[in-house]
């Protein structure tokens, strides 16, 4: 089965850190993750190239970092200095070449 499988979503106060991962069950090519806070849009957090060329959204830029891990298909995104407008559902994304894949989601919270 052709999936995403995401972790390590949760409840953080401001200021903390929190790591997300997601392992895609076939080879694929770009991996990253989107966001989408209650009302407002999906906006791009972060991608990764499988030759570790990396982009990232302009609000978390210096605080998040995407990283990837080519033999095990898994993509990272270690979230430091965390506040309250990263507040959101974030979903893993993989370019498998014949179409998008989507995780299925993982909240992260960040509240005091």
């Amino acid at each position: 089965q052709v999936q995403l499988v995401e972790s390590g979503g949760g409840l953080v106060q401001p200021g903390g850190s929190l790591r997300v991962s997601c392992t895609a069950s076939v080879n694929v090519n770009v991996m990253g993750w989107y966001r989408q806070a209650p009302g407002k849009q999906r906006e791009l957090v972060a991608v990764i190239t499988r030759g570790g060329r990396t982009n990232y959204g302009d609000s978390v830029k210096g605080r998040f970092t995407i990283s990837r891990d080519n033999a095990k298909n898994t993509v990272y995104l270690q979230m430091n200095s965390l506040k309250p407008e990263d507040t959101a559902v974030y979903y893993c994304n993989a370019d498998w070449g014949l179409r998008d894949l989507w995780g299925q989601g993982t909240q992260v919270t960040v509240s005091s």
